[in-house]
């Protein structure tokens, strides 16, 4: 790789926990990867269109709202308008096993839990960083 993994790590809507969100972003950072990271209440669009002009090639949102079967549709939906193809959508917060299921079918990337090591998230987004995109 010529360049670092680009990730942007964002929060939806209004759910204005981010802790967790602040501690993945410290830890992509600590392996290597250049984090972006939007702060709290960003619209899906503005996380699309974020990423678009970052250049990134993950974007992980953290969502503990519950509306996570509103907001990951809505960012898919806006990737493939912006053909952002070849971009990761990834994420983590309090998701049901079945939502997780259902996001999956859809083209959300693996989605984690709270507790989730944060090493298993930089080896996931690395490992899909080096099949999927090529820079």
């Amino acid at each position: 790789m010529n360049r670092p993994i680009r990730v942007l790590v964002a929060k939806c809507g209004l759910d204005g926990h981010d802790r967790g969100a602040k501690i993945i972003a410290t830890s992509l950072r600590d392996a290597g990867m250049e984090v972006i990271y939007t702060g709290l209440r960003q619209t899906p669009e503005m996380i699309v269109n974020t990423a678009l002009q970052e250049d990134v090639d993950a974007i992980g949102i953290s969502i503990l709202s519950g509306a996570h079967m509103t907001v990951f549709p809505k960012i898919m939906k806006l990737m493939k308008e912006k053909q952002l193809d070849d971009v990761l959508l990834t994420g983590g917060g309090i998701i049901p096993e079945g939502d997780m299921k259902q996001l999956n079918e859809l083209g959300v990337g693996t989605l984690f839990p709270p507790g989730t090591s944060t090493a298993d998230i930089v080896e996931y987004i690395s490992d899909w960083t080096k099949e999927h995109r090529s820079f």
